[in-house]
């Protein structure tokens, strides 16, 4: 019940920070941003079904914290859409770096994730992308 009580309040600090309005609802758009801070990374199709699952019946764009809550809590209760371990991602990486130069470039990191495994758009792709580059510079 406390790790309970802890979920609830982790879930509703990141559903806050979407929450503009504070009337206890965020845009659709948001909740894959929310699900991802709270430590889960579903897949594109498991992010479209989890929002199937929250959504209204009739969609109106909005989620309500109420609808969200319960399904996030059993997602964290179960441990599900773990990320993936870091020398596991270590490993990916270096198959993709194959010049071995230890960075990937911009235009590349966008082919890997719009071409290869599952696809992302290219907008979500940039979403993706870190603001700052080596040393802090801005790309």
């Amino acid at each position: 019940e406390i790790i309970v009580a802890e979920f609830h309040k982790k879930i509703k600090e990141a559903f806050e920070v979407f929450d503009h309005e504070s009337n206890n609802t965020v845009d659709v758009r948001e909740i894959g941003t929310i699900i991802r801070s709270l430590g889960c990374c579903p897949t594109e199709g498991e992010l479209h079904d989890l929002i199937a699952e929250v959504e209204e019946e009739e969609p109106t764009g909005y989620i309500r914290f109420e609808k969200f809550l319960p399904v996030m809590t059993e997602m964290l209760l179960e441990r599900r859409y773990r990320p993936i371990p870091e020398d596991v991602l270590l490993r990916a990486f270096e198959v993709l770096d194959s010049a071995k130069r230890g960075f990937l470039t911009k235009d590349e990191l966008i082919k890997y994730m719009t071409e290869e495994g599952a696809p992302h758009s290219e907008m979500a792709a940039l979403e993706n992308l870190p603001r700052k580059g080596p040393l802090g510079k801005t790309m």
